[in-house]
């Protein structure tokens, strides 16, 4: 009797045991702990406890942490025992898990059970009308290049972005050593946020591109919650950032004692920022951040899980008066947001709309998309594609008001720490068309030909006639693209048999192109030419601006793998005659070491040659150096490139 008395004892203090961890485990997950709730709830399925909310949790608490491995294991066990029984939302959760550790085709299976059993989701429906989205968005045109992990990035969070002057602001959860660094985030098990701002440097190393130095805490507003997200005015005298529900007193919860996020407004007053104050549709019992201004800064776009929404997060707006007062929210409506998450507004000065979003299809996790804003309207959102996205979180994406470079967010593979910060630069590859229109008997060049310029769909873009000489130019057209060109004349309508081929080269028209009695013709200059690379006085390193018509080059020579180069090199008449072939040597070489550094062989490139200031472009010699200005100097600041070998019929004008 005593030993059954015993073994009863135990099994109640084991069962209360097993509910109380139970209790913690939900307790935990309610909180946002997910890394608590995950180890807890783990131990409660590894005592036995195979029940679906057990798994469930497993599954989310590894996902809401983009443990994308350990989600997929916890939602495949899930589908397994309880797929009749599940909300959908949970089949796009397996999606977006199988997609971030690689598995395209099992993650659109379940996309599309999404929409098998809930019939409107927009997210399966939009696999079907795009089956190929992933290879078009993998293949995107290389618009970004350069995209650097910046080294102010630490093993902890560090994201976000906002550009004024020449520096960008962001937040991190990087400990300093204050007080406020004891306090942990349960979602994470990291520090709180704080505001920070580094300045810009653009660096001179090919490797290195755009950089951040001199990493400083943004004054007077970070307390000991959470502060991210700044923007600033144009004038640099308001700001508006997200913080936790705390009123330097104390933190607010609702009901549930869950603390929200809200937006703050903060006035700069004798180099100090002051005048705090929440904006006006905040609320204790849903979260609003990441706050945008439209370029006429009338317009605050922002995220909230605010009710009546359409996903988990969605992107609003609000007007904002002189005074800084604002309008009723706005939902941007079904264009841009999803049954999922729509977070990291920011608008560009062309009114150019970006965010980031799961519900929209793209590569992993959260990708980023754009969206062109035209008289309060959004058109359809278009995914950045490679390298911007990929299997994981992409998000707060900025860019510069020349759209020259910028920034975005994400906790890729190979970071370093937990969300990392990326630097970027645009290449924008607009080149020219050039060729002549000749009779095929004669030779002779026929003028009044109306040539077109067709793309890859059969659409004419362009057209126009030739001139007195037969010759043709379509100016700034996008080289990344495959153009046909065909021409036309009412002189030689009898007979006519149009053969057009594509432009193979996507640089200029080869010379098989004939109609007849009519031919056109590419030009066959053996140069590729693009602006002028230029160099800092007594310097070689290549500067930024050469690094961009660099790009150039290398578009070119991917695209002729059997083409063959040489590089000359040359300078101003400043200095020595032997320095200066010494320096303009070094010049060739570097930019020799550039092409190799963005993956064209070595032998590809034949020699780099100096000349030193022999072969200068003005009048600026030793007599009349000192009479020139530096712009007239830097003209003979150059580079060439000649095609030694392969790439037949092959130019690349840009001037």
């Amino acid at each position: 009797m005593k030993r059954v008395l015993l073994i009863y004892f135990l099994c109640i203090v084991n069962l209360a045991v097993f509910s109380q961890r139970k209790y913690a485990a939900d307790r935990y997950f309610n909180e946002y702990a997910y890394k608590k709730s995950a180890e807890l709830y783990r131990v409660l399925y590894e005592k036995g406890d195979d029940s679906k909310l057990v798994i469930s949790r497993l599954g989310d608490s590894h996902y809401y942490n983009t443990e994308s491995e350990e989600a997929e294991k916890w939602y495949a066990l899930l589908m397994d025992k309880y797929k009749s029984e599940v909300s959908p939302e949970y089949f796009f959760r397996y999606a977006q898990a199988l997609k971030s550790n690689g598995k395209i085709e099992e993650s659109d299976i379940w996309l599309r059970k999404l929409s098998e059993v809930k019939g409107e989701d927009s997210r399966g429906l939009k696999l079907k009308k795009n089956k190929n989205y992933f290879v078009e968005y993998s293949n995107r045109k290389k618009t970004f290049v350069n995209v650097n992990n910046l080294s102010i990035n630490t093993e902890y969070s560090d994201f976000g972005g906002f550009i004024y002057g020449d520096k960008l602001y962001y937040a991190s959860t990087k400990p300093e050593g204050t007080k406020f660094d004891k306090k942990i985030y349960k979602w994470n098990d990291q520090p709180f946020l704080n505001i920070y701002l580094a300045e810009e440097r653009f660096s001179d190393t090919v490797n290195e591109g755009l950089e951040l130095d001199n990493v400083a805490k943004f004054p007077d507003i970070n307390t000991k919650y959470h502060e991210s997200n700044i923007i600033l005015t144009q004038d640099g005298n308001t700001a508006y950032f997200t913080r936790d529900n705390y009123d330097g007193d104390k933190v607010r919860g609702d009901k549930n004692r869950v603390t929200h996020l809200k937006i703050y407004r903060s006035n700069l007053v004798d180099g100090k920022w002051t005048n705090l104050k929440e904006l006006s549709f905040n609320s204790d019992v849903y979260s609003c951040g990441h706050p945008a201004l439209s370029a006429d800064e009338k317009t605050l776009y922002f995220v909230s899980d605010m009710p009546g929404g359409i996903g988990a997060t969605d992107i609003y707006k609000v007007g904002i008066d002189e005074e800084g007062k604002c309008s009723i929210p706005v939902n941007l409506g079904k264009t841009i947001n999803t049954e999922g998450r729509e977070m990291f507004p920011f608008v560009d000065q062309e009114n150019t709309l970006y965010f980031s979003s799961d519900g929209h299809l793209g590569l992993g996790a959260l990708d980023i998309f754009e969206s062109k804003i035209k008289n309060e309207s959004f058109s359809k959102p278009v995914n950045l594609g490679a390298p911007i996205n990929g299997a994981l979180d992409d998000f707060s994406f900025v860019i510069s008001d020349d759209k020259s470079y910028g920034y975005f967010s994400s906790n890729r593979k190979g970071g370093k720490g937990d969300d990392d910060i990326y630097s970027f630069v645009i290449y924008r590859c607009k080149e020219d068309i050039t060729g002549v229109v000749t009779d095929s008997r004669s030779g002779e060049p026929i003028p009044g030909v109306l040539v077109r310029l067709i793309d890859e769909k059969g659409a004419p873009i362009h057209q126009q006639t030739t001139k007195e000489n037969g010759r043709y130019t379509f100016k700034d057209i996008d080289c990344e693209n495959n153009f046909t060109v065909t021409a036309s004349k009412d002189d030689y309508r009898n007979n006519q048999k149009e053969t057009a081929t594509q432009d193979v080269n996507k640089k200029s028209i080869t010379a098989d192109l004939v109609l007849e009695s009519l031919i056109i013709e590419g030009t066959k200059d053996s140069q590729i030419v693009i602006n002028p690379i230029y160099f800092d006085f007594d310097l070689y390193n290549i500067r930024e601006d050469a690094e961009y018509e660099l790009e150039h080059i290398v578009t070119v020579m991917k695209n002729h793998p059997d083409m063959v180069i040489k590089i000359e090199s040359h300078t101003d008449s400043r200095g020595t005659k032997l320095y200066n072939r010494n320096l303009s040597t070094n010049r060739a070489q570097s930019t020799r070491n550039y092409l190799i550094s963005r993956g064209i062989t070595s032998n590809r490139i034949e020699s780099a040659k100096g000349y030193g200031e022999d072969q200068l472009l003005n009048r600026c010699d030793d007599i009349h150096q000192k009479s020139c200005s530096e712009e007239e100097h830097q003209q003979n600041r150059r580079s060439y490139f000649y095609i030694v070998k392969g790439g037949k019929n092959v130019t690349s004008s840009n001037e």
